[in-house]
């Protein structure tokens, strides 16, 4: 049985997506649950299990190429228990039935979603990511019928009966080895349309250029221009991004206060505790410190710590934090979150911060780990930059910019000496946010990495 796999709605309102790189090609065997392709949505790189067992028949959407949901990517070929042969009429009622599954009936959700769970009589197990079938099954046609044996018909004027379309034409094959299908995705071609010139009809790179110069090249996702430019498309990762900028910078009104800050005591403490048997198997970094007097602060300052509900209208101060690490990833800026951040130890919060980081460089930051966050931290030191005006992730009040440290004079005593210093900048919503408020708030993340035994007597 030939059975088509439809992009799946992986987040709430997803309307399309990007074919990133598929782990398998036509011929292939497959199994239930296996990773066939990685997909980019507006807000990360997800990974698409396939739901059956079978062999590969046919990739239905290229890599590079962006599809909306409930489009066929990947046909597989399914054989029954037993390898009884299936009759067409079979086959069609399988076709009905492999289209992205409707949503839940009310009270039902998707595993791991908040809410009561689906009624134990209509919830069947499914694949995390595919949502809750619910109702009853149907069945497929009885075998009998599909071989001329008459049958007892059943009532049934809802049910409409499905014709048997006929066989799709197969799809031409394409000899290329990899190499050459890059270049011919990098230049625009299509493949399909090239007549191979190499062994057995294979298409060679001389095959790809030659196509190219006789302009039957696609247009090119980036296309440079003769004059010096090119267009770059704005989706994904990007778009949100951008969206979310925009919605934010044109919402809150911003307000960017900076406080430079002799980091010295915290450099220092930063190299004992990498010394500790505790942190012997994490990185330990000033921006651990950072994190730590954010939260310290924002529990001495609760208000830095909300929202703001447009729609009631009111404020929503949040007693617990979910921490927020801006990101730089290649396709574009990420801000996951560390959940409950303000019940971990100290040891516990370098972890987190080590996988955060780790996951969201390798593009493998889910939608649910950038979702609920409540105050941000981005950290562009770390690229030579001293401060700047963060704009304030959305659903938030404020977010703090962490410059580089640098050697710089400073005076201490009454003596002039060589410091390390760094300069804070906290934006934040002044619709929520005072300005003493604000002031209050980055004067103590200050105070505590000038000294950081302030850390332990405010905790």
């Amino acid at each position: 049985m030939r059975r088509e796999f439809k992009l799946p709605d992986v987040g709430e309102g997803l309307t399309e997506a990007e074919i990133v790189r598929w782990h398998v090609k036509p011929g292939d065997e497959v199994k239930v649950n296996q990773i066939v392709v990685d997909i980019e949505t507006a807000k990360s790189i997800v990974e698409l299990p396939i739901p059956w067992d079978g062999v590969v028949a046919g990739l239905l959407a290229d890599e590079g190429r962006t599809v909306d949901v409930g489009t066929p990517i990947i046909a597989v070929e399914t054989s029954e228990p037993g390898g009884e042969p299936v009759s067409p009429a079979e086959e069609t009622a399988a076709r009905v039935e492999d289209l992205v599954p409707n949503p839940p009936a009310e009270g039902a959700v998707e595993p791991g979603a908040y809410g009561s769970p689906a009624p134990k009589e209509e919830r069947q197990s499914v694949l995390v990511g595919y949502g809750v079938k619910t109702g009853a099954t149907r069945r497929r046609p009885r075998k009998e019928a599909a071989r001329g044996i008459p049958a007892t018909p059943v009532a049934n004027p809802s049910r409409v009966e499905v014709a048997t379309p006929p066989p799709a034409p197969p799809r031409p094959s394409v000899l290329a080895k990899p190499p050459v299908r890059k270049l011919a995705k990098d230049m625009g071609v299509d493949l399909s349309s090239v007549t191979g010139t190499g062994p057995s009809g294979s298409i060679t790179r001389d095959d790809v250029h030659a196509a190219a110069q006789r302009g039957t090249a696609a247009p090119r996702t980036t296309v440079p221009r003769s004059e010096g430019e090119e267009r770059v498309p704005v989706k994904g990762v990007r778009k949100m991004t951008a969206t979310a900028m925009v919605t934010s910078a044109f919402t809150a009104p911003h307000v960017t206060e900076f406080l430079q800050v002799d980091m010295t005591e915290t450099m220092e403490a930063v190299r004992r505790l990498r010394q500790l048997p505790e942190f012997a198997e994490v990185k330990v970094s000033p921006l651990l410190l950072v994190a730590r007097a954010v939260l310290i602060a924002a529990r001495r300052h609760p208000m830095i710590n909300s929202e703001w509900d447009e729609k009631n209208p009111e404020i929503v101060v949040k007693h617990y934090v979910n921490l927020g690490i801006a990101a730089a990833t290649p396709r574009g800026l990420v801000v996951p979150n560390i959940k409950d951040a303000h019940l971990l130890s100290l040891p516990e919060l370098a972890q987190a911060l080590a996988e955060l980081t780790e996951t969201a460089r390798a593009g493998r930051t889910q939608p649910a780990e950038m979702a609920g966050g409540t105050i941000t931290i981005t950290n562009v030191g770390v690229f030579g930059v001293d401060g700047g005006t963060p704009i304030i992730n959305p659903g938030e009040a404020a977010i703090l910019a962490f410059g580089q440290i640098r050697d710089m004079p400073w005076v201490v005593d009454g003596e002039l000496a060589v410091r390390k210093v760094a300069t804070l900048s906290l934006s934040f919503d002044h619709r929520i946010v005072d300005g003493d408020l604000g002031s209050f708030f980055l004067r103590d993340v200050g105070a505590m990495l000038e000294d950081p035994l302030r850390m332990i007597a405010w905790s």
